[in-house]
């Protein structure tokens, strides 16, 4: 539909916005876990997850977005950095 236009190129062009944030924050997580692996530190930092989680739903609330989808967006976010630090701290050395 022609009066959609519109918007779903402006959702288009925020879904790539999105897509290049979230690429910068895992780049950043990599970064964290090559850190963590020279300090021999544990990849899981469960008080971490639960902050990050409570920041998301926070900022949810702020901006009036469901806390809850927040939070669980939160937790996709840190699973998959958890993937991607789990191959960087127990691959092989660079």
């Amino acid at each position: 539909m022609e009066i959609l236009r519109p918007f779903r190129e402006r959702i288009e062009h925020l879904d790539e916005q999105l897509a290049a944030l979230i690429a910068e924050r895992l780049k950043v997580c990599s970064d964290v876990a090559l850190v963590k692996k020279a300090e021999g530190i544990p990849m899981m930092q469960p008080d971490r997850v639960l902050a990050v989680r409570a920041a998301y739903a926070e900022r949810g609330r702020t901006l009036g977005v469901s806390p809850e989808f927040m939070s669980e967006l939160a937790l996709l976010l840190i699973n998959e950095a958890c993937r991607l630090e789990d191959r960087i701290i127990d691959g092989p050395d660079r």
